[in-house]
């Protein structure tokens, strides 16, 4: 099983989740979380399920995930534009959240780089991007 791909890469997610979680849990966000706040901060008005695919989770998901930042005050809804929906917009508190949480975001990035290596880094970041494309064979 040493050289099962998927075995070491869920292996492999698990190690950088939890790297990326210990950098943010002083603040209470978590990787997930993080990540649902970037997409907000992008200012994209897109539907739920366009966000989900964004950042690789299901709907249920990301939703659950959105009224428990929406439940901090880190996140707030309005009216869609269109259609019976809602929005969902970063509040103040989730803006000033975002930039606080980025530098330490980019630390652990590059710890990781560091790690691999700058010629490494790229090729791992390619072969996932391939992978999740959905390109690779």
């Amino acid at each position: 099983m040493a050289d099962c791909l998927l075995l070491n890469t869920v292996m492999a997610a698990r190690a950088m989740t939890r790297r990326y979680d210990e950098r943010l849990k002083p603040y209470g966000v978590s990787v997930i979380q993080f990540s649902v706040l970037m997409v907000l901060r992008a200012g994209r008005d897109e539907p739920v399920s366009r966000m989900a695919e964004r950042v690789a989770m299901d709907r249920t998901t990301l939703l659950r995930n959105l009224e428990l930042l929406v439940r901090r005050g880190l996140v707030r809804t309005e009216p869609a534009l269109k259609g019976n929906g809602r929005r969902f917009l970063l509040s103040g508190k989730g803006a000033a959240l975002v930039e606080e949480l980025v530098p330490h975001w980019r630390s652990a990035q590059a710890e990781v780089r560091a790690l691999l290596g700058e010629d490494d880094s790229e090729r791992v970041l390619a072969a996932l991007k391939q992978l999740t494309a959905g390109q690779a064979d």
